[in-house]
């Protein structure tokens, strides 16, 4: 019996989260997440808030368990990529408990704790992968040892897409409403305009050159509801074509989403109706897990810690830029550790 304690804190959510290689597996998962009053995500903001809930998340995620910290075999810390403030915030955390309490410190790699729990949670076991987010989005699939990049943003992230013109028409902070982000709330009842770029180069896909057309659109007098529905079509839509390139040229029969956009209802029936075309199983994620959460940390780390996955506290360095693709997945055909 292993039991693992996980932090996340790469970007607006500080998560807490135990696990076990046993029933019922998830065994606590607490989150704080900051929502800005307006404008961004500053990290001069978030790591304060993040300093502040840590103690309270990591009592509590012990308490709903029935468990103290001398009952956790190893501590797991997403080191990478995010923020740096926050992660700071995180690692310092994680660093302090391993070495306070003589517990193994698990690095893990955040894109890759996206792919590990969405795996977990739908028991594909070797998908081409979408993962969309706030800060990243690339199509990637298992090959020799590392997850191998197919395809990935020129420029800016599609949620940062979302969230940036959302920010900008003056439609958020809050960016989710109602379970809904606020594009998908302003769309509804929309028309398609013509015009907009929808630009894909290979396997890669762009969207500043999007985010600027449709800033225009809205200044010049559009209504906004026909921008929200061509901007979310093209940028949906355009992913998915990535998607199914990679999907065609890896030769992989299952597919996955995966992050934070992977909530949206849109995006997963545009990628059940390409998965059905080509003959692909699709197994949506619970919403619940699309976003960041201290579980994908610690399920994560939980298999990294089975393979004899640590690292020394002093060296536990942050890596804003840790790329999905420069991380060993010796576990992977081993996945998950548990009977799902």
């Amino acid at each position: 019996m292993t039991i693992i304690l996980g932090i996340e804190s790469t970007a607006h959510t500080f998560g807490v989260a135990i696990v076990g290689d046993y029933k019922p597996y998830i065994l606590s998962d607490v989150r704080r997440v900051y929502t800005p009053r307006e404008g961004g995500i500053l990290p001069r903001e978030v790591a304060p808030f993040f300093s502040k809930v840590a103690s309270e998340c990591i009592r509590e995620a012990l308490a709903k368990a029935g468990l103290t910290v001398r009952d956790i075999d190893a501590i797991a810390i997403a080191l990478g990529p995010g923020m740096g403030p926050q992660l700071r915030v995180g690692a310092s955390v994680a660093r302090a408990l391993s070495s306070y309490y003589s517990k193994p410190l698990v690095p893990v790699n955040h894109a890759v704790a996206h792919i590990e729990i969405a795996r977990f949670l739908t028991s594909l076991k070797d998908p081409i992968v979408l993962y969309v987010a706030g800060g990243n989005t690339t199509v990637v699939s298992y090959s020799e040892g590392k997850y191998r990049v197919f395809g990935e943003t020129l420029d800016m992230p599609l949620g940062n897409l979302l969230d940036t013109f959302a920010r900008e028409v003056k439609i958020a902070p809050p960016y989710i409403v109602g379970g809904r982000h606020a594009i998908d709330n302003c769309a509804e009842g929309g028309d398609f305009i013509e015009g907009l770029p929808y630009i894909v180069k290979g396997q890669d896909s762009s969207f500043s050159g999007l985010l600027t057309a449709a800033l225009r659109l809205y200044k010049s007098g559009y209504k906004l509801k026909d921008i929200c529905f061509t901007l979310r079509e093209i940028a949906y839509s355009s992913v998915v074509e990535v998607l199914e390139r990679g999907l065609a040229h890896t030769g992989k029969k299952q597919i996955l989403l995966t992050g934070g956009v992977a909530a949206s209802d849109l995006l997963n029936e545009k990628i059940a109706v390409m998965a059905s075309l080509h003959g692909a199983e699709f197994k949506p994620i619970p919403k619940a897990y699309t976003g960041d959460n201290g579980v994908m940390i610690a399920l994560t780390g939980l298999v990294a810690y089975k393979w004899g996955i640590t690292i020394e506290p002093s060296k536990a360095f942050i890596r804003q830029r840790w790329r999905i693709d420069q991380v060993d997945i010796p576990w992977y055909y081993d996945f998950p550790p548990v009977e799902v």
